[in-house]
């Protein structure tokens, strides 16, 4: 993921600062999205059909891929309809990224190894025990955000950020 613009959020009435001061810096997200355990991914089917999941991932080189079977009612929306939302547990400490869901059919070897090894260490102790040659037919998507959201403090550290 390429460096977003940050800006402040369009929400009147939310008491939003109108300066940049205290924006949050997209390290922050990419932090918070390589900490997290579950992640709640929202899709859509072509007819609209909203299905919301918690789901397991991880982050390598500044993307969140989350993984999936292509039978599920999740990787069937994506297969129809590519726009998801993904956003994180809290919410007082948010994180929301609107965009599309890429399925990465196969990975690139050294991506799927250093995402193996990602996985391991975060669920490893959970009992999946991830190998870089489990994509290789489908089941895995890297997230492309269009914009995203953070906020630890609403609203004085409300950010929006834009992808180009």
């Amino acid at each position: 993921m390429n460096a977003p613009t940050a800006a402040r959020p369009y929400a009147p009435g939310y008491g939003m600062p109108d300066s940049t001061d205290n924006l949050l810096p997209w390290e922050h997200v990419i932090q918070r999205l390589t900490d997290a355990r579950t992640y709640w991914i929202d899709t859509a089917s072509r007819a609209g059909r909203v299905h919301a999941t918690p789901i397991w991932g991880g982050v390598v080189d500044g993307t969140l891929y989350v993984e999936g079977g292509p039978g599920t009612r999740r990787g069937r929306n994506i297969a129809e309809n590519s726009n998801v939302a993904v956003h994180l547990e809290s919410g007082e400490d948010v994180v929301i990224l609107e965009g599309t869901a890429e399925q990465v059919v196969p990975p690139d070897p050294a991506l799927a190894s250093r995402l193996a090894t990602v996985l391991e260490e975060k669920y490893g102790p959970r009992g999946y025990h991830p190998t870089a040659d489990q994509w290789n037919e489908g089941g895995l998507y890297a997230i492309r955000p269009g914009i995203a959201f953070a906020w630890t403090q609403f609203p004085s550290d409300c950010t929006r950020f834009t992808f180009k």
